[in-house]
């Protein structure tokens, strides 16, 4: 059997820039899972002493706090600032981004929408930075009942696809006299995403390496799953079933922007040891 990674894969800008604050910071705490993957997470506790508060409020003045790289509430940002803690942020830039247009459209008076997971850490911060409030949204369907202003703003969770954001944005363009459309989705979720669909459309086995929590890692899953029926989705090499594999002749791998190098060999050495023995 043929086994072959995708073009694009694993590791994103924001991960790496976040996973070498983390090591250059030891003996601190990351407010917040830092990305979604538990066991790059135990690496850095194991590893560098970077432990793990779900809580703002458990740093004390002169602690050091390192943000995740999903951003957190304006507000918990700002109480941790005010209670003198050591804050390192490590929030991605392209995260960094829609947080700083919802801010500036919103005081410019527009309704602000934000295309994405309203219980997702990337989403509870980005919306905080509207000062008037924003509305969440997960596709046209959610706008229907909704009164919004004549002037629109429309961001996206930095790891949709876009195929789904532009559904959204159709909508709203001609019902209202100004849509401002902003592309927040990140360059390495587009690449990753026409990767996995290349490569899906010619492999009768596809692996999805990433956290089960990993909303980019779930949408490479979802495009997977449109073009090869034996997707699956993993999150290391303990959730193979070498039985996938029976009759195969061509494995597609790919792996989402939280999930280490180290753990996107472990599966591809264990696929090659334990298949067509």
């Amino acid at each position: 059997m043929h086994i072959e990674l995708a073009e694009n894969y694993g590791f994103c800008f924001g991960v790496k820039r976040a996973i070498k604050i983390a090591e250059d910071n030891k003996n601190s705490s990351t407010y917040g899972p830092l990305i979604h993957n538990s066991k790059e997470i135990a690496r850095l506790e194991q590893d560098f002493k970077v432990g793990l508060s779900d809580d703002h409020k458990s740093f004390k003045a002169g602690d050091k706090a390192v943000i995740r790289t999903h951003g957190i509430p304006k507000n918990e940002l700002q109480e941790l600032k005010d209670n003198k803690v050591d804050v390192v942020d490590a929030t991605c830039p392209y995260v960094t981004k829609p947080q700083q247009i919802c801010q500036e459209m919103s005081e410019a008076g527009y309704d602000i929408i934000i295309f994405g997971d309203e219980a997702h850490p990337e989403i509870k911060g980005v919306k905080s930075y509207a000062t008037y409030g924003a509305t969440v949204v997960t596709c046209p369907k959610d706008l229907e009942d909704l009164k919004l202003k004549e002037r629109i703003a429309l961001v996206a969770q930095t790891t949709r696809k876009v195929e789904d954001y532009m559904e959204v944005a159709n909508y709203l363009i001609p019902r209202h006299k100004e849509v401002r459309v902003f592309n927040t989705i990140c360059n390495a979720t587009f690449e990753n995403q026409e990767a996995v669909r290349k490569i899906s459309k010619k492999a009768d086995v596809m692996i999805i390496i990433g956290g089960k929590n990993s909303s980019n890692t779930k949408q490479l899953f979802s495009i997977s799953d449109d073009y090869c029926q034996n997707s699956y989705h993993i999150e290391d090499e303990n959730d193979l079933d070498y039985g996938w594999f029976k009759d195969k002749l061509f494995c597609g791998i790919s792996a989402g922007a939280s999930t280490p190098d180290w753990i996107i060999q472990n599966v591809v050495n264990s696929i090659q040891e334990n298949v067509n023995k």
